[in-house]
């Protein structure tokens, strides 16, 4: 039976990090831009020595992450933009460049447009945005295309990572391109919106009460189990 005590605790295990990744879920119902996760299970076989038949047990080490589409607010801001179809932008921070769906930028002092935190915005060509000064009526075409006054002066860049299995998240609703980027030219930039988290709230509760549920029967198993071995030691004692 200790093989199965084994078992059963690589799955309580996996359960806890399913159960916190629904909880992230759960807290950024709220937050514009967010992907939702969810936690793969894999099978970890263990060999547990020549005379013995090898052990399966549960592995939860992967996450995938949600790409569909999040409704659109409709917010009137300049510089608020959403992206309908596929691709991120692309906005350098401290940490390196990073894609992010999350659409809320501002100019900064110096002109360049921002994210709240202050990363920067890039262009299709990888390089800050800049904003005149003087301009005046800011427009944005379905291509990304900024112009003031109808004026053309830069390009909202959208892209996707080079390898598609490559989106590991790197900090709230940013993730980062190991290994670089690519242009997207499908996808279309939307002026005066904001795209919203894709988590689906009952679908994220419902699977919250699957995953305690599973965890309660494994908890009560090995607490059978362990009253089981504590009678026997009891039993043989005497």
């Amino acid at each position: 039976m200790e093989n199965a005590t084994y078992v059963t605790l690589s799955r309580q295990s996996g359960l806890l990090r399913d159960m916190a990744t629904v909880a992230q879920n759960i807290a950024n119902m709220s937050t514009t831009g967010y992907r939702a996760e969810q936690l793969v299970f894999s099978e970890f076989v263990a060999d547990i020595g020549p005379d013995d038949p090898s052990l399966s047990m549960a592995r939860a080490g992967a996450r995938a992450v949600d790409l569909s589409q999040g409704s659109l607010q409709l917010t009137g801001g300049t510089f608020d933009f959403a992206i309908e179809g596929d691709g991120f932008f692309l906005v350098d921070t401290p940490g390196g460049t990073r894609l992010t769906r999350a659409g809320s930028f501002t100019p900064s002092a110096e002109g360049l447009l921002v994210a709240p935190d202050g990363a920067f915005l890039l262009d299709a060509g990888e390089a800050p945005i800049f904003v005149p000064p003087d301009a005046g009526s800011i427009t944005v075409g379905a291509d990304g295309t900024l112009a003031a006054d109808g004026l053309p002066f830069a390009q909202i860049g959208l892209f996707q990572p080079a390898d598609p299995l490559d989106i590991a998240r790197a900090e709230g609703t940013r993730f980062a391109p190991e290994n670089g980027v690519d242009p997207v030219l499908n996808g279309r930039v939307l002026q005066g919106f904001l795209e919203q988290s894709n988590v689906n709230a009952v679908a994220e509760i419902t699977r919250m009460i699957e995953v305690q549920r599973a965890y309660e029967l494994g908890q009560t198993f090995l607490e059978r189990e362990d009253e089981r071995i504590r009678s026997t030691i009891r039993t043989t004692g005497q």
